[in-house]
Parts: C-alpha cells; structure tokens; sequence
C-alpha cells in the first residue's frame, strides 16, 4: 500500500532580504490565491489582503511609537490576528514576542519586563492578567486589544510608503521567543529574519511543499512549531495555511476534507487522542485522500502510536526535530515511506553532529550530545551572556539534547540530557523505558522520571494513564517491564494518573511529575 502523493520539486532558488519583503514577493505573484483561511468563523485572506491588513496593523504600532529595534509582547489565541500581528512587526523591523498564554500573570509579566516590550497586542479574554500586573511593566507604554483586525485599524491606512521594509537586514532580529523554562527561567531566543527564511526554505525543499499545499495550523503560535512549520513555511512555497483556533479530536477530521489539507504540524499527544476517538478510522463520508502526511515534533512519537496512527488513518507520521533556538526544525525523515521509524530523521539544511563530554565527535551508533550550526540557529540569548557562552562553543551550539546517528545518516534522539536518570552510575534514559511503558495492552500514555533515592542516588518511577476499561496493577505493570528491559532501567514504582502533564507543544512536564510523586 503506497502513501505517497504526486508531488512536485519546485522551489524558490533566491531569498528576499527580510519577511517583510517575501510577502511582498507573494502579493506581486500571486494576489488574489488565499493565503490564510480562518477555521473559527470562515474568513478567507488572500495574499493581496492579508497584506493590506498587515500594513494597517504596521501602521497602527507606528503611530503609537515603535520603531525598528522595539519590542511588542503578542497575547491572543490562535487567530489570523496573531498571524497579521506577527507580520506588522516585521514589517515595521520590531521584534514580535509571543507570550505563552497559559503563563500565569506573574510569569507573564516576567516575560514582558525581561524583553523590555514597549506596546502589547492583546485580546481581551487575556486582558485581565495583564491588568493584575500592569503597574509593574514601566516600559509597556501602550496595551491595544487586537480582538479583530479590521475594528483595531479602523479609520488606519494601509499604504505602507513610510514602512521600513526595504531598511531591514537579513541579519535583524524578527522574534524574541522565551524558552519554556522547564529546566530553569526562560531565557528569550533572538531569531532573525535570516532565521526564520531559511528555516522555511529548509523546510519547504525537504518536505517538497508547493504552492498546491494547504497546510493546518493547530499548534499554538506562541511557539515556533506553528509560526515557523505551517505559517512561515506556506508563506515562503506560495501555498495556504488553515489557522484553527485549537485541536479538536472531535472536529479534526471534518476540518481536513472540508479544507483539503494536505499536512499538518502535531505532537505525539494529538495523534495518541485521534486514535483514542476514532477506533474505526476516518469517519465515512469524508475526504482525505489529498492528504499526504503528519508532520511530528516537540517530542518523540512513541514507536507503538506511530505505528497504530499510520494503519488506522493511511497518513504517513513524518518526525522532525528542533528547538526554538533552531527556529523549529533541524531535522525530517523524508516525506515518504523511506522515513525511519523511531527516528527524527536527517538534517534539512543545517550541519549537525555528536559529541562526548570532551567535544570530540563520535562515530556512528554512539551516543552523545546533539550539536548544530546552520542558518537557521538562533543570534543569541537575550540579554544572557552566561547562556551564550555555555551554548555556543566552537562554532557549534549545543542543544543538551542526547542522541546519535546511525549508519545511513538518520539521527534518534534519546532524551534531553538533563532529563537522564542516573542510578547508582548507570546513565537511563526515560524514553527507552516510555516506548516499553506504551506496549503494554493496557497503558494509553506513560513516561517516566527519576526520583530521588537514599542508596542509588536516583530510582525510576512511572505514571500510566490505563486505557478506558482497562485495568492492571503496580506489580503486573513492573513484571512487564522486567520482561523487556534490564534489571537497572525496570521502574521500581508505578502510579496511576488521570492524565500525563505536558506543556503546549507536548513537552513533558518532568517538574509536574516530580510534585504528584512527593
């Protein structure tokens, strides 16, 4: 059985000097072909207009002051405002800075104060949290609520001959994006225009995106996935991007025929809650024969649930892999049944390697920590000289990311390095033990954590999530577990939650983890 789509091998062969310019470049090509379509209420943007909205905005935040160099904090859920917000910015040769809506105020207005942003576009269901703190941000002159585009502008013109656009370098910084802090306080990645053209041209080449794609926004675009996977990528193939307010289970499939979307960005967990709702496949009655796969990241897509995903829904899971200080993705498996299982694929562009704790590179088969430099890694941390200097060394920055690549050139990533357990000086890592976790009959979503331990220095704990109906025990579960896997990496404890705590993008929240097993 063949998943593969007729695909064509166009590209772009010259990039534009900054995004501002690359959607001009669109416009000239083609005006009136849709470019965004918004899933919530069934407005269509084309190129022509999408730009005419995106000028008005520039020239709103003008008007209130902000200039190249300046920072403006974005707080809205999926919306083509957030899209249109993110392109004034650009056009203006500011720094667009998502902010994580689910923060609260306090770590909001840490992400506010840190940047130094001099005006926020808000919608008003987040405008109270930044009430609550707006005394203490000083440098936040201004706070428009940016609920609808066309009321914010009103009386706004679109002409955009006093815009910037031709002034700004490739090598400006466009995005200020915060990390999620997981392993300590955010720290805010500077993404240039450079960055974020390559990486959608990286992309793009890769994947063989052309101006037939639609592709489907359901990841939050306060994060890197979204913005650089399926707004920026689209942008750059002349293709079209679906903005969908958040993932439904329930309307996911009717949203792929209705639009003929041809690819979507997800996390694991999207496609582990597809197959929890739809045990019989693609409802009938729908059309989904034009799409030609899933595109996979965040975190690693268990070997079992990929698995599963594909025979169900006839949809290829196509994993990459990235960071935002890679402005998304470093890697892809090939769009086509040459993909890897379990792997994250292969470079799109940039160079990549491993290395042991002495910096020297390994030889295949062998694991160490994932290196990277291309055109597409991050300026610098804002205003954090020490994280520079430990990131960047010799030319390479150093993801903390635990991995090694194989004979025929595919990367796998094994965890992030400061997520390994280390018991009584044997190095574990988590996810060998989750990819057992998730074959077990009974199990819908597992992971594990170390946990402190007066005799080893660490042991392994588990949380399972157990299917519905289903039922097992501690010790059957770990009787399991000493069937498929060594004596030392076995969990020596298991605990039963209702659901596994994971940020936006699907990143597990080992610091979650670690409060419901105290």
């Amino acid at each position: 059985m063949s998943r593969e789509k007729n695909i064509s091998t166009e590209v772009q062969t010259e990039d534009p000097r900054n995004l501002g310019e690359l959607l001009e470049q669109r416009v000239a090509a083609a005006p009136d072909k849709p470019f965004i379509f918004s899933e919530a209420d069934g407005r269509r943007y084309t190129f022509a207009k999408f730009e005419q909205a995106v000028n008005r905005a520039a020239c709103l935040l003008f008007d209130h002051g902000i200039n190249r160099g300046d920072v403006i904090s974005l707080l809205m859920p999926n919306s083509v405002e957030y899209v249109i917000a993110y392109f004034a910015c650009f056009k203006l040769g500011a720094l667009a800075n998502p902010i994580n809506s689910l923060l609260k105020s306090r770590e909001m207005k840490y992400v506010m104060s840190d940047s130094e942003a001099k005006v926020l576009l808000v919608h008003s269901e987040f405008r109270p949290q930044i009430e609550s703190v707006r005394d203490e941000l000083p440098n936040l002159r201004t706070v428009i609520e940016f609920d609808d585009e066309t009321q914010a502008t009103e009386g706004v013109s679109s002409a955009h001959e006093g815009l910037p656009v031709g002034k700004i370098n490739p090598d400006d910084d466009a995005i200020l994006i915060y990390t999620s802090g997981t392993t300590g306080r955010p720290k805010g990645c500077l993404l240039t225009h450079r960055n974020l053209i390559a990486n959608a041209r990286q992309i793009t080449n890769w994947l063989k995106f052309t101006e037939r794609d639609r592709l489907l926004t359901m990841m939050p675009l306060f994060h890197m996935n979204a913005v650089s996977v399926t707004t920026m990528t689209p942008l750059y193939a002349g293709a079209s991007t679906v903005v969908s307010p958040k993932f439904s289970a329930s309307k996911f499939w009717q949203i792929i025929s209705d639009y003929g979307i041809t690819s979507f960005g997800s996390v694991a967990t999207m496609l582990s809650m597809l197959l929890a709702t739809y045990p019989e496949g693609v409802p009938a009655g729908l059309t989904t024969s034009q799409l030609r796969f899933a595109m996979c990241g965040s975190a690693p897509v268990p070997a079992e649930v990929l698995r599963r995903f594909e025979e169900r829904f006839d949809c290829l899971v196509i994993e990459g892999y990235g960071l935002s200080e890679s402005t998304c993705r470093s890697t892809f498996n090939p769009p086509n049944e040459n993909r890897r299982l379990g792997s994250c694929g292969q470079p799109i562009g940039n160079e990549m390697k491993i290395v042991d704790e002495d910096g020297n590179e390994v030889p295949d088969g062998t694991s160490g920590e994932i290196l990277l430099r291309g055109e597409n890694i991050l300026k610098g941390y804002y205003k954090n000289g020490e994280a520079n200097d430990r990131a960047f060394r010799e030319g390479w920055f150093h993801t903390g990311d635990i991995g090694y690549r194989d004979m025929e050139g595919f990367y796998f990533i094994i965890d992030r390095k400061s997520d390994m357990i280390i018991r009584a000086g044997e190095n574990i890592y988590p996810r060998e033990i989750d990819e057992v976790l998730y074959t077990h009959p009974a199990i819908a979503a597992a992971a594990v954590i170390g946990v402190p331990d007066d005799l080893y220095g660490e042991e392994v704990a588990a949380f399972v999530v157990l299917k519905e109906g289903a039922n097992a025990t501690q010790e059957e579960i770990l009787s399991f577990c000493r069937v498929h896997l060594a004596d030392y990496k076995c969990p020596k404890s298991v605990r039963f939650v209702a659901d596994i705590p994971k940020g936006p993008t699907g990143k597990l929240l080992k610091r979650e983890l670690a409060r419901l097993y105290c």
